[in-house]
């Protein structure tokens, strides 16, 4: 089904052409097929508001195409970006399944395509699928382990250099592997990278700036090439 945005729109997960190793990807069928019948696809356009912070839960989204960026803000209108969701994860987790209100404002960044889980359809399917369950448990565990490395490099790294080197390193996760390296594409500015990790803007640019004149990295608009990954891992733990 074509879909505005310049997507395909998928309604239907078993047909799915996108599946990979995602939250509910690897399903078995089952399960799979119950899903598909909670499950309302959407498309979002960049900038599109998902959900906002203190809303009461209304589910889970499922994200099968695009980015997302989670954010949480102050009384003051200060914003901090917490982390940037990629596709085959699941926004919302943790407020749905504790009833209390979203933690986070969740926003595209690029047009999106999110399947939607209303959160009564939600908790029965893991109650019904032991398989959902399971795979909730590795979302939370990821979560954790995730968490554990923002507070690291926020908490604990001493210099703009070893964030913004911990930040490429981690950014690059699931960047595409060439002969001249870790390819991947970043698509944040400098001012929302510096909400990330905590140092201003000038600070971000003077230290890519640094980075690159150094031959540790190759920046093409949105797109970033890690060229030597053993000397930026060095400055990481500096």
């Amino acid at each position: 089904m074509h879909a505005p945005y310049d997507l395909d729109l998928v309604e239907n997960c078993m047909a799915c052409h996108m599946r990979k190793e995602g939250f509910f990807c690897q399903l078995p069928h089952p399960a799979m097929d119950a899903l598909g019948k909670v499950t309302y696809a959407s498309a979002y356009p960049a900038r599109a508001v998902l959900f906002v912070e203190g809303q009461s839960p209304r589910g889970v989204y499922v994200l099968c195409r695009g980015r997302v960026k989670l954010t949480m803000n102050s009384a003051e209108g200060k914003t901090l970006i917490v982390r940037i969701r990629e596709s085959g994860e699941i926004l919302g987790l943790h407020a749905t399944l504790s009833g209390h209100p979203y933690e986070l404002t969740a926003e595209a960044l690029q047009p999106c395509q999110i399947d939607f889980i209303r959160r009564d359809d939600f908790l029965r399917l893991m109650r019904e699928h032991p398989v959902v369950s399971s795979a909730v448990i590795r979302q939370l565990s990821e979560r954790y382990r995730q968490a554990c490395q923002e507070i690291r490099y926020l908490g604990l790294s001493r210099t703009a250099t070893e964030k913004v080197a911990q930040f490429l390193l981690e950014s690059s996760e699931r960047a595409q592997e060439t002969n001249q390296g870790k390819r991947f594409h970043l698509g944040l500015t400098h001012e929302e990278i510096s909400q990330m990790i905590g140092i201003s803007r000038e600070t971000v640019t003077r230290t890519l700036s640094d980075f690159k004149n150094k031959k540790l990295i190759l920046t093409s608009g949105p797109v970033v090439l890690i060229r030597n990954e053993p000397e930026l891992r060095a400055l990481a733990v500096a």
